[in-house]
């Protein structure tokens, strides 16, 4: 007889944004003639860049031809990618990652979903509440946790991000093992200074934790003096994986590529108390698992890095973070407390009420889909996320409607 993986059996009944698209479809059911914004699920909706699209176009005119055609790349990604990213995500801000610790991938969303396999099962997980749903997901599917009770579940070591805190969770009370962080924050927007990260390091090298850092925010990072990569802070490369996507920084959505930063010295432990590289771990869960994401696309993500592409990317973030600086400037005329917007294309609005019952308002009386806070965490009842991807034309009609709802 065939059984499941009964932990499956504990996730809750529906993946957050499928609940919402569910919710969005029957609204729009039974109000066919009422048009809907959404500033909800983070995906982007301008353009690739000119100069990403005619990489495409290019390298798919090659596997047009039988000289020019590629067959299975290399799992890790092509080293022309992996150069340019070294090159100008890290070398560039004085962090020395190699080409060979990079590996290409088909999402952010993947990795940090999948990088939990490397790890025991009784390993002491510490999450952020709120947070983005896969971290947690993935460990409930692992069988890292206990039952769900009470908005949480049992054996997860929960870091609160809160208004007291400014969204930012301090170290631990007890020790752990594997640390989830986001900056900027998916949902809240928040962002983390370099010493405030530095005392998250210490904590890693200290306690032999290690930390999964996931940068894929940090293309709107304005502020210079705030980091853009946990390399950059001292002592990280012994005890932290970094995680970055072109999905939001250069549109890649749909076009899925991203990478993982693994560095050669960042280890962990083995049942006898030996160190072990991690390196060769996700290369051969990368290998064994993966088969590397197409020759055009990994041209595509190249040419971000062209003069060209870094003109036109920034000019998608630069728009964006304008759709985020009008959101953040109506909801606080409303008189509402919020967080990010600023370095972020998140804005975290204290709603005033539950914060399911918001979603469905703006959405009856607004035609506005946000996304609530409550699918966060428990931390983030309460609260809603308002997105910038969208036209600034939608932001502006958005936020009329949303001034008008709460009038």
């Amino acid at each position: 007889m065939i059984k499941i993986n009964e932990h499956y059996l504990k996730l809750q009944a529906s993946y957050l944004f499928s609940n919402i698209a569910k919710k969005v479809g029957e609204f729009q059911k039974s109000n066919p003639d009422k048009e809907i914004i959404r500033l909800g699920i983070g995906d982007v909706t301008r353009a690739l860049p000119q100069a990403c699209t005619e990489a495409f176009h290019k390298a798919v005119d090659e596997m047009a031809a039988d000289s020019s055609f590629r067959g299975y790349g290399p799992e890790q990604g092509y080293d022309f990618l992996r150069e340019a990213i070294v090159k100008n995500d890290f070398q560039s801000r004085g962090a020395d990652i190699a080409a060979d610790e990079i590996f290409v991938s088909d999402g952010a969303k993947c990795d940090t979903g999948n990088i939990q396999e490397l790890f025991t099962q009784d390993a002491r997980i510490a999450i952020p509440d709120p947070v983005y749903p896969v971290y947690l997901d993935t460990n409930v599917m692992a069988g890292r946790t206990g039952n769900f009770e009470d908005g949480r579940y049992k054996g997860i070591v929960y870091l609160d991000a809160t208004k007291e805190n400014n969204y930012v969770p301090g170290l631990p009370e007890e020790k752990v093992d594997l640390i989830y962080m986001c900056f900027p924050n998916n949902p809240t927007g928040s962002t983390i200074t370099k010493a405030e990260l530095q005392t998250w390091v210490d904590y890693a090298r200290e306690n032999q934790a290690l930390i999964l850092f996931d940068a894929a925010y940090e293309a709107f990072i304005r502020d210079e003096s705030l980091p853009k990569s946990i390399y950059e802070i001292e002592g990280a490369k012994e005890v932290a994986i970094e995680f970055r996507s072109f999905s939001k920084s250069a549109g890649f959505t749909g076009t899925r590529c991203a990478y993982t930063v693994v560095p050669k010295e960042c280890t962990a432990y083995d049942a006898r108390g030996g160190k072990q590289a991690i390196h060769p771990l996700w290369n051969r869960r990368h290998c064994t698992k993966f088969n590397g994401v197409s020759y055009p696309v990994q041209r595509a993500a190249e040419a971000v890095y062209s003069e060209a592409g870094k003109t036109q990317a920034k000019e998608l973030v630069t728009g964006y973070l304008k759709n985020a600086d009008l959101i953040a400037s109506e909801i606080k005329n409303l008189g509402y407390d919020f967080v990010g917007g600023d370095n972020s294309p998140y804005i975290w609005i204290e709603a005033k009420r539950d914060s399911w019952e918001f979603f469905d308002m703006l959405l009856d009386k607004a035609g506005v889909v946000c996304t609530p806070g409550a699918g966060f965490g428990k931390c983030g009842e309460g609260y809603i996320r308002l997105s910038a991807f969208n036209s600034y034309a939608n932001v502006e009609k958005a936020m009329a409607r949303i001034k008008k709802a709460l009038a």
